[in-house]
């Protein structure tokens, strides 16, 4: 069985979902598939902008939601006819309703919390599935919509929750087992944790959600649709004369997309590596392109950097000081210190003298990292074993990537 997940952009218009609906009609010629679908482009941004305004005590969700129900709406008229669109129009208006009365008991508390947010963002992946599911049964392709919430079972971090694969997986080998559908239909980016809650897997999080179902089943491929064709070999926004990646290994893909290229949700690769399951990144727009093949052995072995990336709006911290050497745990105390903040570490560097440590986390946590770290080294800092944490911003992070370069000299240098 393949599995095939559509982003946002595969599902923003009705023009780009009657193109989702004949690659599936096209994959369903050759056997079972399951399907996992994003939100339409731009609805996530708009829910959070939604839940933010309520908070505020601002009525201005009101036209946020309006305008969102109205897009679905409108994409539904133009995909069916009079007939058949009705179940579909009907759900998103009572979709749309809920939603605005979740919105307004955030505005009469002026609190958002995770777990109200995750409850408010499953919207987006709820609606755009629905109505593919249903496209699909109106062009006579019978399928399954199962809500993932009820197979994907998570811890109760609301915004970014940890998958219970021994769980999880057992309920989507019971649901197949179960099923003798020829296509299944699942919302992507949504799971629950053990009390039946709404939790979410981070953005991106549709691609995870793909990679769980065919690590589970052991499916034939995974098939990641977007709007490129693959990866490329550096952002063509800044680097002119840029390639498609016709064959990357998992490693290869983990750190091109850990460093900042957006083709694949990082977390996405681990359980397919697992099982030895390729992922194929493809065009929905120009389905006949041969798109980027990640898999445990490229195919390419020689070529010596599979592609350059970068990510941009980075702070580096530096924790140092004398009294530093040859005393441990400093180390463990910095990364504790963050970590209780949150904040995640992108890069990690230390002098052979153990005299400084450094670290690159987003600006965006600039100003919390200092205060954590400079209050759990409080002591220290006042004796004078190590300095302030020094913070600087406004840097990038360039990366070099290619499983070859271990075998050649000089790269760096170059």
């Amino acid at each position: 069985m393949k599995v095939l997940k559509f982003g946002g952009s595969s599902v923003g218009s009705s023009e780009t979902i009657k193109q989702v609906v004949d690659i599936i009609r096209t994959t369903r010629v050759d056997g079972p598939c399951s399907v996992v679908l994003s939100a339409m482009q731009g609805t996530t941004d708009s829910l959070i902008e939604a839940g933010r305004s309520a908070e505020r005590g601002d009525d201005g969700y009101i036209e946020i939601l309006s305008n969102i129900g109205e897009r679905h709406v409108t994409t539904i008229r133009e995909l069916f006819n009079d007939g058949d669109r009705f179940a579909i129009s009907d759900f998103v208006e009572t979709t749309v309703k809920e939603l605005e009365n979740l919105c307004e008991g955030v505005r009469l508390i002026r609190e958002l919390s995770s777990k109200t947010l995750d409850r408010i963002l499953s919207f987006g992946e709820i609606v755009a599935s629905k109505i593919v599911s249903a496209k699909l049964a109106a062009d006579g392709i019978e399928n399954e919509w199962k809500d993932s919430r009820l197979l994907i079972r998570t811890d109760s971090t609301h915004g970014f929750a940890t998958v219970d694969f021994v769980e999880t997986n057992k309920r989507i080998k019971d649901h197949f087992v179960a099923s003798s559908a020829g296509v299944h239909i699942f919302p992507g980016f949504i799971s629950s944790d053990s009390a039946g809650y709404t939790t979410t897997l981070g953005r991106g999080g549709s691609d995870y959600t793909a990679a769980i179902i065919a690590a589970a089943i052991d499916a034939d491929v995974l098939e990641i649709w977007t709007d490129v064709s693959g990866m490329m070999s550096a952002d063509p926004r800044f680097v002119r004369n840029v390639r498609q990646i016709s064959n990357i290994t998992y490693r290869e893909a983990m750190e091109l997309s850990h460093f900042g290229a957006k083709v694949i949700y990082p977390p996405t690769i681990q359980p397919v590596m697992a099982k030895g399951i390729p992922i194929l990144v493809k065009n929905t727009f120009e389905p006949e392109n041969h798109g980027t093949l990640i898999e445990s052995e490229s195919a390419a072995k020689t070529e010596m950097i599979r592609g350059i990336t970068s990510i941009d709006k980075i702070t580096v911290l530096s924790l140092e000081g004398s009294g530093m050497v040859g005393i441990p745990g400093f180390s463990k105390r910095l990364f504790d210190a963050l970590s209780r903040a949150s904040i995640n570490v992108i890069l990690i560097t230390q002098s052979s003298s153990e005299h400084s440590i450094c670290v690159a986390i987003e600006d965006k946590h600039a100003n919390e990292a200092k205060q954590a770290v400079d209050r759990e080294f409080e002591y220290e800092i006042a004796v004078g074993r190590i300095d302030p944490l020094g913070v600087e911003n406004g840097f990038s992070i360039l990366a070099l990537v290619g499983h070859n370069m271990k075998e050649h000299t000089g790269v760096s240098g170059k």
